[in-house]
């Protein structure tokens, strides 16, 4: 819609008509995935401080606990130091849980907002909304508004879950506004992202990068200073954390993500009066006159298609490995300065690094695993919008497509997994010194090959037999990361960790490889495989 038919439609309707009616739909199309996200964290908040509670009983258990922060790699994965000298239960909620739970929200937000602007622009349902009496700017208006509503449960709920679990009351309402406030943070991001790719994914990813990018401004500016330097402060992960939550509280921080938050809103809204609906400020490049050789042999859409999404995760979670990985000479330093930490945690300090680099692989192979699986579930969403259907209808078997779809998936896992695990290496040889650690770390990341596979497995049969249910193939990941993130924090029983297909891998190269477990997880991936590919050559397909 150019911008002489919106000034129409604004002095037709008001800006704003039917803002209230569409929160009302957004609310209902998002209550499930609301009441997940809500008992998910709420259950996670509430069960970690009554673990940590059972596990670290008194104040000397703590202590011993608090020594640990003063390693960069831990900072790097948790928050900044407060209160280390009186290392009370609730400091230590809020410095080793509180950046898990401000990123699950942030993603929550972005994957929310994303789906009520862009997407929608996208598979055209916002041009029919506004052929309607809308005003332009009620379903941004609408879909903001249900993010908020929903940051609002969600905080609620975990600053329900920090008082029930015996916190005290205003560090856990800080909390959980700390938490919210994040989200929507990142949820104005995703409105900016949206205004500039005409694609979902691309809105999503850019917002998600973002997310990322901040991760690892606030991780870098509290190794600088334990307590947040002035790189910490680039970071709105930082501004809810700078709270200082139950040690000092201080909820002027707060005010920043309150700018921040207003001040991208303006910014998405200058932005969509500068384009037409459907379109974003990113003009699409056009295409070549003629397709390739590669494009027209059978995986050449599949990997046309993935393309941008591999390279996009797997150069992320390479540079996150990469700088992970130089950390690794803090290893070294910590056991230099105290001594008795290698008697105390066993081992020397070669095996300490490795134990470093393997903690560090374990959280990367996961995002290996969770690309495999939007792969899939984007293969599900190509066929819902007809595009796979188009091309079986061209004479190309359906199972040989689906076959080939497969295999560039599993090509691409195993690739991701090598230079993941090559990047992390190299980061660890440049931080000690020993270019060794390049071919070990690589070597260890395709010890988790059988588990990344097993897990897209789950994806593929679900995709064949059951495609309604494909997203239920994001259960594994996230459990996957839960017991990765949690396991050792609430001393999780063997049983719940093998539930993970990375609990039956070793911590490679801390641990000896066997290979029982890789054939067997192996064995379960082609019973999988062939089960989904049996499955969809006899169901239906949308055309």
């Amino acid at each position: 819609m150019t911008a002489a038919l919106q000034r129409d439609t604004v002095a037709d309707t008001g800006a704003f008509t039917g803002a209230r009616r569409l929160l009302r739909l957004y609310l209902r199309l998002d209550r499930v995935r609301i009441a997940v996200w809500t008992l998910a964290l709420t259950f996670t908040v509430w069960s970690t401080v009554v673990s940590l509670d059972s596990v670290y009983p008194d104040a000397t258990a703590r202590q011993a606990r608090a020594a640990l922060l003063d390693n960069p790699a831990v900072v790097l994965m948790t928050g900044p130091a407060y209160g280390v000298d009186d290392y009370t239960l609730g400091a230590m909620t809020a410095n080793e849980l509180s950046l898990t739970v401000f990123v699950a929200v942030a993603i929550m937000s972005i994957l929310l907002v994303v789906r009520h602007t862009r997407a929608q622009e996208e598979a055209g349902r916002l041009e029919l909304l506004r052929a309607l009496p809308v005003g332009p700017f009620a379903p941004p208006a609408a879909a903001l508004v249900s993010v908020a509503v929903a940051d609002l449960v969600v905080g609620a709920g975990i600053a329900a879950a920090l008082v029930a679990a015996g916190l005290e009351a205003a560090g856990s309402v800080a909390f959980g506004v700390g938490a919210a406030l994040t989200g929507l943070v990142f949820g104005a991001v995703a409105a900016v992202t949206a205004q500039i790719s005409e694609h979902s994914r691309a809105a999503t990813g850019t917002a998600l990068a973002v997310l990322a990018l901040a991760f690892l401004i606030r991780g870098f500016g509290d190794i600088i200073d334990a307590t947040g330097s002035w790189l910490s402060w680039l970071s709105p992960i930082a501004w809810a954390q700078q709270t200082r939550l139950y040690v000092d509280l201080r909820w002027w921080p707060l005010l920043l993500s309150v700018a921040a938050i207003v001040a991208q809103l303006v910014i998405a809204v200058a932005l969509s009066r500068r384009r037409d609906l459907g379109a974003g400020l990113r003009a699409p490049k056009p295409g070549p006159d003629r397709a390739s050789a590669a494009l027209l042999s059978p995986p050449g859409p599949v990997w046309r298609l993935l393309r941008g999404s591999f390279l996009g995760w797997t150069v992320a979670l390479a540079l996150l490995g990469l700088a992970m990985g130089t950390l690794a000479n803090s290893v070294q330093d910590m056991v230099s300065d105290v001594p008795d930490i290698v008697d105390w945690l066993g081992g020397d300090a070669d095996s300490l690094t490795a134990s470093f680099g393997a903690t560090i692989l374990l959280f990367l192979v996961v995002g290996v695993a969770a690309f495999a699986v939007s792969a899939v579930v984007r293969l599900h969403v190509d066929e819902v919008d007809g595009r796979l259907g188009l091309v079986i209808v061209t004479g190309t078997p359906r199972v040989s497509t689906f076959g080939w779809a497969v295999l560039v998936i599993a090509v691409q896992s195993v690739v991701a997994l090598t230079i993941i695990g090559a990047a992390t290496g190299l980061g660890m040889a440049a931080a000690i010194g020993e270019p060794g650690w390049i071919g070990k770390m690589c070597g260890a990341a395709l010890a988790y090959a059988p588990a990344v596979l097993l897990t897209f497995a789950i994806a593929v049969a679900l995709l064949g037999i059951v495609p309604r249910a494909v997203n239920l193939a994001w259960i594994p990941v996230v459990y996957a990361v839960f017991v990765a993130w949690f396991g050792d924090l609430l001393n999780l029983p063997a049983w719940a960790r093998d539930l993970s297909p990375f609990g039956h891998v070793p911590l490679v190269p801390y641990e000896q490889v066997t290979a029982t477990p890789l054939v067997v997880l192996g064995a379960v991936t082609v019973v999988l495989l062939v089960a989904g590919a049996v499955g969809f050559g006899r169901r239906d397909v949308t055309v």
